[in-house]
């Protein structure tokens, strides 16, 4: 499961913008490692550098030295459904009659290709993802500025967005009304900064000032920052998962911090229900802040079960059919000095499909010798996809769309299988259920996410209480940020 993107946007007072935020991107990268960005505006026109690969590969010194301005946006990128080719790095590029614009964009809009549909007046561009579709749509809106444009637009997008803007002399930044993505604000004398995390902020020495708020239009000029607040006709709703497993454990989202709330969910699975063990392990690395709090409450020892093989989930050659039945082995090694002979409570963020659970158990077992493998899970059993910008699959492909937790411990050979709770979720995270988007648990979306049941052929899952079904719609976008719109 993957987010899809990372944006950043730095005002700044020097002309060094383009090394600051290659260095915040850094902080973003687990957010999208396909491709990378940066866009410079230096008050009269914009430059950029984009490609294909991780940000140590996209950019060089030459060229970052090349990126002159006092402004700049950035964005890394995952991509799904075909969209992974050069035409849709981002940001975008958009010709207006105000002057050349960039846009990046995290988050998915679901209403995309009605959208794309209506943009007529403006000249077709290569890139086909909803980002180019928003680009054009501000082209095109009427207003004697590009910030009066966004106003005019934002209202018209359904779904999911964290946008970063940039034209030659001002940065622009949206949130939706949701607040679905997080978008954090900071300052470093006299330097704005705009990150998807604020661990960004903190890379370059910013400190945080606060949230862009759901439903917010930020402008950055000379003359300071600016804010307007739309009333959006929708409900706070922060993804959950970005507390679960997006965020980087040093960010704080929405006042929370990532590393504390993962304790916490780690300490409330332990309590649910106990289980006679001998130590605990997590699964590197969104897992251990939650295995360490699961350790405390359960009275357990804590310890490093696996040892992950970082650089290989990151290569950009296919391993041979041979090693990818290999599965995890390519990722972790276990420790059976620690783990042989003792009966291992393993803890991770989620299952999606199940393949991976089923290979660590089976690793920890064979390679780590371990007696016992309880695996504790948290996240409530995924079984719908997302609609807002996660990589999640259809729901045929989801092992608790279909299976009860009884079964897929069978399914992935584990001892025993115990998920969070929701409740347990909503008091980690120190959130009503009002105020989180828990689709990917329940169906209950926040917002109407088009999602054509009918072409799944979906079916109530058991043991599901009736969730709320949309009315057919027209246009289906599927599950991930900068869905194409043009199949």
């Amino acid at each position: 499961m993957r987010e899809a993107c990372g944006v950043i946007a730095i005002y700044g007072t020097s002309d060094d913008v383009a090394i600051q935020t290659y260095f915040a991107l850094y902080a973003v990268q687990h957010r999208g490692q396909e491709s990378a960005g940066i866009v410079v505006g230096n008050g009269h026109e914009l430059q950029s550098v984009k490609g294909m690969g991780l940000i140590s590969g996209v950019f060089t010194p030459e060229q970052l030295e090349g990126l002159r301005g006092h402004l700049a946006i950035g964005h890394c990128r995952y991509s799904t459904m075909g969209s992974n080719r050069e035409e849709n790095v981002q940001p975008v590029l958009q010709a207006t009659d105000l002057g050349q614009i960039a846009v990046g964009h995290n988050g998915n809009i679901v209403n995309a290709l009605e959208l794309s549909a209506a943009a007529l007046n403006v000249e077709q561009v290569q890139a086909t993802t909803d980002t180019a579709v928003i680009a054009r749509l501000i082209a095109e809106a009427p207003g004697a500025s590009i910030g009066e444009r966004v106003q005019r637009v934002v209202p018209r997008l359904q779904g999911s967005f964290c946008l970063v803007i940039a034209t030659a002399k001002e940065i622009i930044a949206a949130r939706d009304g949701m607040g679905n993505r997080p978008l954090s604000i900071g300052r470093v004398n006299g330097t704005w900064m705009l990150a998807s995390e604020t661990s960004a902020l903190d890379t370059i020495g910013a400190v945080f000032e606060r949230d862009v708020r759901p439903g917010e239009i930020i402008v950055i000029d000379s003359e300071g920052l600016r804010s307007t607040q739309l009333q959006l006709p929708v409900r706070r709703a922060t993804c959950a998962f970005e507390y679960i497993y997006f965020s980087r454990p040093d960010s704080v989202v929405e006042g929370a911090h990532v590393h504390s709330v993962r304790r916490h969910m780690g300490r409330l699975l332990a309590e649910q229900r106990p289980v006679e063990a001998d130590l605990v392990v997590g699964v590197p690395d969104s897992a251990v802040a939650a295995a360490t709090g699961y350790a405390e409450a359960s009275g357990l020892l804590y310890t490093d079960g696996f040892v992950r093989n970082r650089y290989i989930g990151r290569t950009f050659i296919e391993p041979t059919s041979q090693l990818r039945k290999l599965g995890a082995r390519l990722k972790y090694n276990a420790l059976p000095e620690v783990t042989g002979g003792k009966r291992v409570v393993m803890v991770d963020d989620s299952i999606v499909r199940g393949t991976t659970q089923t290979q660590l158990v089976a690793l920890l077992r064979e390679q780590g010798e371990a007696a016992e493998v309880h695996v504790r899970i948290t996240s409530p059993p995924i079984r719908w996809p997302c609609f807002l910008g996660i990589d999640i699959p259809d729901p045929k492909e989801l092992i608790a769309h279909d299976l009860d937790p009884d079964s897929i411990r069978d399914r992935i050979g584990a001892d025993s299988l115990e998920y969070l709770t929701t409740n347990n979720l909503l008091t980690a995270i120190d959130r009503s259920r009002e105020h989180l988007c828990l689709g990917c648990f329940n169906r209950d979306y926040p917002i109407d996410v088009q999602l054509g049941f009918d072409k799944f052929a979906l079916e109530q899952p058991r043991g599901m209480e009736t969730a709320p079904v949309f009315p057919r719609q027209s246009t289906l976008l599927r599950a991930d940020s900068d869905r194409e719109v043009v199949e």
